[in-house]
C-alpha cells in the first residue's frame, strides 16, 4: 500500500515535498515514480527511482527542478519540487512496481494536490 502526502498550495518560484511511504512490502525489488495528471489529460509520468541502487530518471518538464530521493529505513520516497510552475499543478501519484515490470501491474498511491498559483 503506498500513501501519498505533502501536496498543496504555493506560489510560483516555491517548493514542495512529496512523500510517498510504503507499506506492507519490502521494496527492495521496486522501482517507484511519480507521475502527475491534470483534468483532461492522461496521467504523465514525471520522475523514477531504482530502489536498489538508486538511479533515477525524471522527465524533460521537471529536469533540473525536482529531485526524487528514497529513506530505506523509512520506506519512504520523496519528491523535492523546486522553482514551481503553474504548469506543474497537478494531482501527483506515487507508484511502484516490480523491476522489469509495467507501471499498470504495481501499485498506486490515491494521489495528492498541488496547485501552483501565478
Amino acid at each position: 500500500q503506498l500513501q501519498a502526502s505533502g501536496g498543496g498550495l504555493v506560489q510560483a518560484g516555491g517548493s514542495l515535498r512529496l512523500s510517498c511511504a510504503a507499506s506492507g512490502r519490502t521494496v527492495g525489488n521496486y522501482v517507484m515514480g511519480w507521475f502527475r495528471q491534470t483534468p483532461g489529460k492522461e496521467r504523465e509520468f514525471v520522475a523514477l527511482i531504482v530502489w536498489s541502487g538508486g538511479s533515477t530518471r525524471y522527465a524533460d518538464s521537471v529536469k533540473g527542478r525536482v529531485a526524487i530521493s528514497r529513506n530505506n529505513a523509512k520506506n519512504t520516497m520523496y519528491l523535492q519540487m523546486n522553482s514551481l510552475k503553474p504548469e506543474d499543478t497537478a494531482v501527483y501519484y506515487c507508484a511502484a512496481t516490480l523491476r522489469g515490470s509495467r507501471w499498470g501491474s504495481g501499485s498506486w498511491g490515491q494521489g495528492t494536490l498541488v496547485t501552483v498559483s501565478s
